[in-house]
């Protein structure tokens, strides 16, 4: 149990899970979404019906929604959250996969507007669903040491939290996360067509496979979609865009040339401009097959 009073934003396929977790060690959360989550309430959540209402009865607030634009759209106006921070101030931890510098930016004004009652906190995730669901989750903190010890407190029923440096640092390393992770799941959609098309049994492969160096996590949790070509959305593959623009960003930034970031960021684009870009990222398979 803890008493610093929490909150949540975001009850995603990765959200709602991690509200679970909150709630049951915590023994507190309080939740608003668009629609209603009459499970979380009956589970014990307590429900406010703005974000205003919701920032006035928390110090903590956790966003899971997809980027800064859906961050910005419930900070502002007569019933968002800047509307109902109370005078002991909120800590926002912001588990949205954005732009480093953009969060910094917004980090900046947000204190500059609030006579910093808001303090910032950046903790994007990896692990996927299936992770949220175990609350084995990775939880990457940039911020202040003080803000990020007590994410590190409240968040770590989720995963395993880990402070990286300075507020952005944790949008560094998802970025990160995300150029080894679009360059798998890209890798394995494809072998999946080399090896079907010489006609190796998919199951068969990938158990072996799996063993050996070409293993991870991913291919675990993606053997089944990519065997039976199963694409059905759990992590959406138009997001993986929005990711290497950051890691684009971040290249930039520390005079960095890379050499496969580009050839990703073309292939993604060119799966969101197939139609593709809503369903799961193992969607590799069938975009590869149809070129």
């Amino acid at each position: 149990m803890t008493t610093i009073a929490l909150g949540m934003i975001g009850l995603g396929a990765m959200g709602a899970p991690m509200a679970r977790h909150l709630l049951s060690h915590h023994g507190s959360l309080a939740i608003t979404a668009r629609r209603p989550q009459s499970e979380l309430v009956s589970e014990g959540a307590h429900w406010a019906d703005t974000p205003r209402e919701l920032a006035a009865s928390v110090d903590a607030l956790l966003v899971m929604l997809p980027d800064l634009p859906q961050l910005e759209d419930v900070l502002a106006g007569d019933e968002g959250i800047l509307a109902g921070v109370r005078d002991s101030g909120l800590t926002l931890m912001v588990g949205s996969t954005s732009s480093a510098t953009g969060l910094r930016d917004l980090a900046a004004r947000l204190a500059d507007e609030t006579d910093g009652r808001v303090r910032v906190v950046d903790c994007p995730v990896s692990g996927g669903e299936d992770g949220a669901i175990a609350g084995t989750l990775s939880i990457m903190l940039g911020g202040t040491e003080p803000d990020a010890a007590l994410a590190r407190q409240l968040l770590a029923p989720c995963g395993s939290p880990v402070h990286l440096g300075p507020l952005g640092a944790g949008q560094v390393a998802k970025a990160c996360n995300q150029l080894v992770v679009s360059a798998t799941i890209l890798a394995l959609g494809e072998a999946t067509v080399l090896a079907e098309r010489s006609g190796i049994d998919l199951a068969l492969m990938w158990d072996l496979l799996g063993g050996g160096y070409a293993g991870s996590r991913l291919l675990d949790s993606r053997r089944e979609k990519l065997v039976s070509g199963d694409d059905s959305p759990s992590g959406v593959a138009k997001y993986m865009v929005k990711d290497l623009v950051s890691a684009e960003e971040i290249a930039r930034a520390t005079n960095t040339n890379p050499v496969l970031l580009p050839a990703l960021r073309a292939a993604f684009d060119e799966i969101v401009a197939s139609g593709l870009g809503d369903q799961d990222i193992s969607v590799t398979r069938r975009f590869v097959a149809g070129r």
